[in-house]
């Protein structure tokens, strides 16, 4: 399938099924996500990891690929700043996206990985589960278009997914062995029971899904740009809705989780699920880009 037939069918997906609304007032994307109680405080802290590493305040904030600004913590990045310009593939995302931000958004159709904006314009930038829908190749363009718009001494936060995550292999046997007892148990309670997971993380059915690993990034961002892998979240929504429960203390160990987490970033964010990669954009004079870092 070529790249243009990618694009239109991830297009059409988020048009006609992820960014739709159900009765619940849930975006029917949001099935991907754990959106249970109990897991409710870590991804919390997890969303607002972001703000660390954007400019507090600034004139324009750039949302790659922000589908409709779906959660409340998203609101939070472009705050200090005095529009957020959102920009996304699906007409439908930008529609909802002008619901909550109004006169506060710029709304703009467009491919992230050829950005229609002029270099060094944006105080801050932000790509949330986005790129992983492009080619390889798209996706190394992609790193390049968002710290070519970036504003010199700035900074670009990209929250992706890796294809494999060595935390989550090491829990498999773990994550398959609690949605059978969860299996079990609904039975028993004359419950239907829910099919294992076998969408790798989040993934949405209907889109086309490349990821990758932290040594490709390397190999791709490594030279021109100084970068952080650093962790957003460690674990997939499988691992979360087999492992963690409230009546198992599951709060708790989320709290110890997102602890963990914070103490060592740099190792949840290489071999977690998700992680947060900080691309740093030098200030004009400062001499020869940096070697990556990571």
């Amino acid at each position: 399938m070529s790249e243009p037939d990618i694009k239109q069918q991830v297009s059409a997906f988020y048009d006609q099924v992820g960014w739709q609304m159900e009765a619940d007032g849930q975006y029917q994307n949001a099935r991907y996500e754990d959106l249970r109680p109990v897991s409710a405080e870590y991804i919390h802290n997890c969303h607002l990891r972001i703000n660390r590493h954007l400019a507090p305040t600034g004139k324009y904030l750039l949302d790659a690929g922000s589908g409709p600004v779906q959660y409340a913590e998203y609101l939070t990045y472009s705050k200090g700043y005095q529009r957020r310009v959102c920009a996304d593939i699906s007409l439908v995302a930008l529609t909802e996206a002008r619901q909550r931000l109004d006169e506060h958004g710029l709304y703009v159709v467009t491919d992230v990985a050829h950005l229609p904006f002029a270099s060094d314009t944006f105080d801050g930038v932000v790509s949330l589960h986005t790129l992983h829908h492009l080619s390889l190749e798209d996706q190394t363009r992609a790193y390049h278009e968002l710290h070519r718009v970036l504003a010199p001494g700035k900074t670009a936060v990209v929250v992706n997914g890796w294809t494999e995550s060595v935390l989550m292999k090491r829990w498999q046997r773990w994550v398959s062995g609690m949605e059978r007892l969860g299996n079990w148990i609904a039975k028993l309670r004359g419950k239907q029971t829910a099919k294992p997971a076998t969408v790798k993380s989040s993934q949405p059915q209907g889109t086309f899904i490349q990821k990758l690993n932290a040594d490709w990034l390397r190999q791709q961002l490594g030279g021109w740009v100084k970068f952080d892998i650093l962790v957003w979240r460690s674990v997939s929504v499988r691992w979360l809705r087999a492992i963690i429960h409230a009546p198992l203390l599951g709060k708790l160990w989320l709290r110890l989780l997102y602890a963990m987490e914070e103490r060592n970033p740099r190792w949840y964010g290489e071999n977690g699920q998700y992680p947060l990669i900080v691309l740093h954009k030098e200030k004009i004079g400062a001499g020869e880009s940096p070697e990556g870092a990571s």
